[in-house]
């Protein structure tokens, strides 16, 4: 779908973050092919396909950014693009809880809701209080970009903000499958698409191990490499 794709190559001899820059190459390009839409679990609607470059020429003036700073300016972009993604993940999850919610008050077995079981009641409430955990860190990182907090400071608030976000929405979206019981593997079933999304988001701007990495990096006061 789009008119332009970016990148990152590297341009230099050296296995060093150094070697890597930033290319626009647009559509249409010679030698540049566009694979066919590949079948995700999740994320459906971000079409994702194989990219082909066969002898494509690239003019200098289409690097974006200095020379050697692509894997830089890729890093920066990724501290303020996380706390994005967390901030879907707390939209996964407010979601998940609300279909969920919706489901027990209407369910009914041996003659009583579904929703006046302990046991349900209080998964609701972990659900809800991790949901509003997560949004509250997903606020506090999207506020230290607004600052415009250093990078290297950013870099394990915007990786907290997003691990713990997504991972949150896993873990709550497989609680309102749970809760839908039968109804919630099927196809059918709206939930199903949140379980699948939240999948996804536990790997996009990189994995949630990554994030872990970082923050263990910031922790310890060890330089990423």
């Amino acid at each position: 779908m789009a008119d332009f794709v970016l990148v990152a190559a590297k341009t230099g001899d050296a296995d060093t973050a150094g070697a890597i820059n930033l290319f626009i190459i647009a559509r249409g390009s010679k030698g540049f092919t566009i694979g066919r839409k590949e079948e995700k679990v999740g994320a459906r609607g971000v079409p994702s396909c194989p990219l082909f470059l066969d002898e494509v020429f690239v003019p200098e003036a289409n690097r974006i950014g200095e020379d050697g700073r692509g894997f830089k300016a890729v890093m920066e972009a990724f501290n303020k693009s996380r706390p994005l993604t967390g901030a879907r993940g707390v939209g996964i999850a407010q979601g998940a809880t609300d279909l969920a919610i919706e489901f027990v008050k209407s369910r009914v077995t041996w003659g009583r809701p579904v929703s006046e079981y302990q046991g349900v009641r209080w998964m609701l409430a972990d659900m809800a209080m991790q949901t509003e955990a997560a949004r509250q860190l997903v606020y506090s990182a999207a506020a230290a970009v607004d600052a415009g907090l250093a990078a290297a400071a950013l870099a394990p608030v915007a990786a907290m903000a997003k691990c713990f976000a997504t991972d949150n929405a896993m873990r709550v979206a497989t609680d309102a499958v749970q809760l839908f019981g039968a109804a919630g593997i099927s196809a059918d079933v709206p939930i199903n698409r949140y379980f699948r999304d939240a999948k996804v988001l536990q790997i996009i701007e990189g994995t949630n191990q990554i994030q872990r990495n970082i923050i263990g990096d910031s922790l310890l006061g060890k330089a990423r490499r």
